[in-house]
């Protein structure tokens, strides 16, 4: 738990924090070229694509139209969009089995006298609670971007920003 929420705290809301107040100086530098540089190879990758699958889930279910200001796709683009979504699936359904594989053999540094399943109870809880962190900085982000009158309609959001 301490490394996970220092990693968010530490290396991930800092830098976005900075970002957001001084945005031109923040990204002016050769670090951040590099990182673009991973970022890109990453998403070239399709490492993460299966978010896509999720994104298109999501938009079903809560019957919204999915609106996209690309081109549309061809037939080859779309083959190869869909063959990384599957791959990245896999991915991650195998990091998921590896890892609930690992808690229910006691592969971790968990104390000795906690068993197997409220370890996984654990694991569900705090990745619960950091898509829950992730969602408010994404919400927190948008929000201070809000015009002030479409905020002052909102009391909280309004009190916080």
């Amino acid at each position: 738990v301490a490394m996970a929420l220092s990693t968010i705290m530490l290396g991930q809301l800092t830098a976005q924090v900075n970002a957001a107040n001084c945005m031109l100086d923040f990204i002016n530098t050769y670090f951040m070229l590099f990182t673009t540089y991973v970022c890109l190879a990453v998403e070239f990758s399709g490492l993460l694509h299966v978010v896509y699958l999720f994104q298109f889930l999501f938009a079903k279910i809560a019957r919204k139209p999915n609106e996209s200001r690309e081109i549309p796709r061809t037939i080859v683009k779309k083959i190869l969009f869909w063959l990384r979504v599957f791959i990245s699936f896999l991915l991650l359904a195998f990091a998921f089995f590896v890892t609930i594989r690992a808690l229910l053999d006691e592969n971790t540094t968990m104390w000795k006298d906690v068993p197997p399943y409220v370890t996984v109870i654990l694991f569900f809880v705090i990745m619960c609670l950091i898509g829950l962190m992730e969602g408010m900085q994404i919400a927190l982000f948008s929000v201070v971007k809000m015009p002030e009158d479409d905020l002052q309609q909102y009391r909280i959001a309004h009190a916080n920003c």
